[in-house]
């Protein structure tokens, strides 16, 4: 064994270090690397966390990439789907695509004796994964799609059944508002209640029959407004979108989930910086630290250092066995804090401790993201870093003439 690393491994567990001021000194460096730990570990699983969750959302509700006619631009009311160049069944067989559906989407106005809301009505087909959709809904179905004949069974978010007193199994009147037209007035009998949490999602949407939605646009029954197309992973969707693009014709455009709200968009790129920010002060702060506790390390060791001075032992081997036996001193402290930060990512996880309001923060909960790379990663990079900073304090040691030293009290 190396001499710096077996003498630091001496002197970091000598029983001498219990009676003195290596024992404070030690405490508070374990202490600064335990806490660094605990708030980097929390700040990147509920950063990238928060990230994950509410593009999910997002995407669960409306299609990781949606398709949708150049003709209808950015208006709520679909236009036809142009099929020349578009080519459904490639899009399927993408390896990263795991389902599409199909819908037609038109505006109008739902209202009662209580109130009236502005919606945007989703006809869906029989192709909806409504699988992806139950994890939304809080009371009720979701509503059932043949596309035979029209289907009055609709599905309304919770922001919209509590503006107008609407419970499953309620009737509601909705006008549909087309130009030189009489009003279009349908009766929908509320079978499903949502909550996706994202503020302009559930104001706004109502499920229901693709046959209503194509006969209010006057289209025919095979045409549609739009295709949401469903990865297998979230994360893919800058990857995959190139692909999806050349199989959907230059008369249809192709857009993204996060795309689609860009104030969510812009409102989660923030989490990034705030990440780094944090994670940035936290290593500042445990380096700060361990520095400290190498320099009255090696003021309260300064007759140790000439002696071994004396000895021969180099000062390249000095100032190697100080590091070593500093960074020894923070392994304890990195372990109580992986501990305890997992400890408390795994309470909120399962739990849900800790509540948002989701108008501000698009989810009722603070979410949180286990990712094993970035937890090995914050311990070693802590480790790393605190290692390459100690490096110039460590040649305070040359300075110490042996003499001198041994003579120190």
């Amino acid at each position: 064994m190396k001499f710096p690393l077996y003498f630091s491994r001496k002197i970091a567990f000598s029983k001498d270090n219990k009676n003195n001021l290596s024992r404070v000194i030690i405490f508070i460096g374990r202490l600064s690397v335990a806490l660094g730990i605990i708030v980097s570990l929390i700040t990147v699983a509920t950063g990238f966390g928060s990230k994950k969750a509410i593009k999910e959302r997002l995407a669960d509700f409306s299609g990781h990439i949606t398709v949708r006619s150049t003709r209808s631009n950015s208006s709520y009311n679909t236009s036809v789907l142009d099929n020349q160049g578009l080519n459904i069944a490639k899009i399927k067989e993408l390896p990263d695509v795991e389902t599409t559906q199909k819908y037609v989407t038109v505006t109008g106005i739902m209202r009662n004796e209580h109130n009236f809301a502005g919606i945007i009505f989703k006809g869906i087909g029989k192709d909806f994964d409504s699988l992806r959709f139950k994890k939304f809904l809080i009371a009720g179905t979701t509503p059932k799609v043949t596309e035979v004949g029209f289907n009055n069974d609709v599905a309304v978010s919770q922001k919209i059944a509590n503006d107008l007193h609407l419970k499953v199994n309620d009737s509601i009147v909705t006008v549909f508002l087309k130009a030189d037209q009489k009003p279009l007035y349908r009766k929908f009998k509320i079978i499903g209640i949502y909550r996706t949490d994202i503020k302009l999602i559930d104001e706004q949407f109502v499920i229901g029959g693709i046959n209503h939605a194509r006969k209010i646009q006057d289209m025919k029954p095979d045409e549609i407004g739009g295709i949401d197309i469903f990865l297998k992973n979230v994360n893919d969707i800058d990857k995959d979108f190139p692909d999806i693009e050349k199989l959907i014709g230059y008369k249809n455009y192709a857009e993204k989930a996060t795309e689609k709200f860009p104030q969510i968009t812009d409102w989660i790129s923030i989490f990034d910086t705030n990440i780094a920010l944090i994670i940035i002060i936290m290593l500042i702060v445990v380096v700060i630290n361990i520095i400290m506790v190498l320099l009255i390390l090696i003021i309260e060791r300064t007759n140790s250092i000439g002696l071994l001075k004396t000895l021969g032992a180099s000062n390249a081997q000095i100032r190697a066995t100080f590091i070593n036996y500093t960074l020894i001193i923070m392994i304890p402290g990195l372990l109580y804090g992986n501990a305890i930060g997992l400890g408390l990512i795994l309470i909120q996880k399962f739990f849900g401790v800790i509540k948002l309001n989701p108008e501000n923060y698009y989810v009722s909960t603070v979410p949180v993201d286990l990712n094993p790379i970035a937890i090995v990663s914050i311990s070693l990079g802590i480790l790393a870093i605190s290692a390459l900073a100690l490096i110039i304090p460590s040649y305070l040691i040359s300075k110490i003439s042996p003499v001198k030293a041994i003579k120190y009290n």
